[in-house]
């Protein structure tokens, strides 16, 4: 078995939608249901390809001289569990107008007019057109709400799973405060998008790459929160990989991780930590990765204690940069914590800011 199943556990995890793509048979349902009950919560499957548009918009009902949009079963069930994987099954064999219908629910979270718990989950499975029963391909900002893994198998994996069995499913888990990881991934995606503006979004231009990951605001978000749920756990190698390129598209998704391997950025705690040991890089983009996810760091746990350090910081780089400097700046001017006084640092980097209309 490929690294999707390890994949899948921690998408769901961190609560990204997630798109198998693989041949009919290969286990993709199985391993959905076994990953929904290791992680104790119900699994509601939906067959896309039988559903109608009312299935996921709601059914119109007249209630009291009005109108409203009546949930199916299927939803009211996730709302009633408080927490559950919405497994969409055949999602690439549902007509246009079921797919459609389906963006409100991936994206949004909503059904009829009800909204899905926060931890309800949505993993949908589809096979590729050419073996898919009278398969429609999936529509480009369908496919943008996903995070796409394609699930293969290998001979060896098949033929150990007939004898000895096959392995049971992990779910991955995360610590209650991971989120707070994912202010650092974000201002990584932030840096890089500014080394390679092109790259923030590459809507497809033919059918074949529509249905499947494209790079926009939202998969780069994605892409962040799945990096920072991958750090945590401190997964890397071909999961991270699939994670990342399963959101903005393989060309973009190993683009950017080669560009963070060579970059070897110190991670923002260290740095906030001791910012008298700081030393501004030398090369443009990692300067300014550094001292963003500097920025982030505070942003997400904004003492007064972190907010000084980060000033200290800015005020290192200014001397080499001031440019990049005065960004960082702007960031932590937004997220001055109570009690705080104004440094020094602010005062040089002043000037700077109000000329660029930064303040």
């Amino acid at each position: 078995m490929t690294e999707a199943p390890a994949a899948l556990a921690i998408a769901v995890a961190a609560r990204v939608p997630v798109l198998l793509w693989g041949a009919p048979g290969t286990g993709k349902s199985s391993v959905v249901r076994d990953l929904a009950d290791a992680m104790g919560w119900p699994c509601e499957v939906v067959i896309a390809s039988i559903r109608e548009p009312s299935d996921f918009a709601g059914l119109p009902v007249v209630v009291e001289g009005g109108v409203r949009f009546a949930p199916p079963s299927w939803a009211t069930h996730l709302v009633e569990s408080g927490n559950g994987v919405l497994f969409l099954d055949e999602i690439s064999t549902a007509p246009p107008a079921v797919q459609a219908a389906l963006l409100r629910v991936v994206l949004e979270r909503t059904v009829g007019d009800i909204a899905l718990p926060a931890d309800v989950v949505v993993v949908a499975a589809a096979n590729p057109p050419d073996q898919a029963a009278d398969g429609w391909d999936l529509s480009a900002p369908l496919a943008n709400r996903f995070c796409h893994l394609d699930w293969a198998v290998d001979a060896s994996s098949v033929a150990a799973g007939f004898v000895t069995g096959f392995p049971a499913t992990k779910a991955a888990e995360l610590p209650a405060d991971w989120t707070s990881n994912i202010a650092r991934s974000k201002a990584d995606v932030a840096a890089f998008l500014a080394v390679r503006p092109g790259l923030v979004s590459v809507p497809p231009t033919d059918r074949a790459s529509a249905g499947k990951a494209w790079p926009s605001p939202r998969t780069w978000e994605m892409a962040a929160t799945v990096l920072a749920a991958t750090r945590v756990l401190g997964v890397v190698g071909g999961v991270q990989a699939a994670l990342i390129s399963g959101c903005v598209g393989p060309g973009p998704g190993i683009e950017f991780l080669t560009w963070m391997s060579e970059l070897d950025l110190p991670d923002p705690e260290v740095v906030l930590a001791d910012p008298g040991a700081f030393e501004a890089p030398v090369r443009g983009d990692r300067a300014y990765a550094v001292l963003i996810s500097v920025a982030a760091a505070v942003a997400s746990d904004p003492t007064v204690e972190r907010w000084n350090a980060a000033w200290k910081v800015i005020g290192v780089a200014a001397e080499s940069i001031p440019d990049v400097a005065a960004l960082a700046a702007r960031m932590l001017v937004h997220c001055r914590p109570e009690g705080a006084s104004a440094p020094a640092e602010a005062a040089v980097l002043l000037p700077l800011l109000l000329d660029a209309g930064l303040v």
